[in-house]
Parts: structure tokens; C-alpha cells; sequence
């Protein structure tokens, strides 16, 4: 199962779980940049980053190991 979850953030996410990764855009108030991740049940999650190229980075790897399972 270890090869099925991906760490983000301090969350482990299920690979199988998720449905769709949105773009990534300017998070409300000036917050830095984020994407969300939608799961199955309705679930999402919306990490936030600093800075663009860092969340590229992290929705770039994440979208490699969904490509790999």
C-alpha cells in the first residue's frame, strides 16, 4: 500500500481516492498560491504554498505518482 500514498503537507493522501486536481491559482487575501485535490465523498483538500513554483512543484509530483499507480 505504500507504493498507493502520497505525503503532502503532513497528509497522507490515497491515491485511488483521488478524483481530480484543479489549476493553481492565487489563494484568497494574499495567502500564496494553491490547487485543490478533490477526493471521492466530496472530500477536498486545498494545500497552500508560499510561492507558485513551489506549489507547480508539489501539483507537478503529485500528478507523477497518480500517472504511476
Amino acid at each position: 500500500m505504500a507504493g498507493q500514498t502520497y505525503e503532502l503537507q503532513g497528509y497522507t493522501i490515497a491515491l485511488d481516492k483521488v478524483v481530480f486536481i484543479t489549476r493553481i491559482f492565487e489563494a484568497e487575501d494574499g495567502e500564496g498560491y494553491q490547487f485543490n485535490i478533490r477526493f471521492t465523498g466530496d472530500l477536498r483538500l486545498a494545500p497552500r504554498f508560499p510561492t507558485r513554483p513551489e506549489a507547480e512543484l508539489q501539483r507537478s509530483l503529485l500528478c507523477k505518482a497518480l500517472n504511476e499507480i
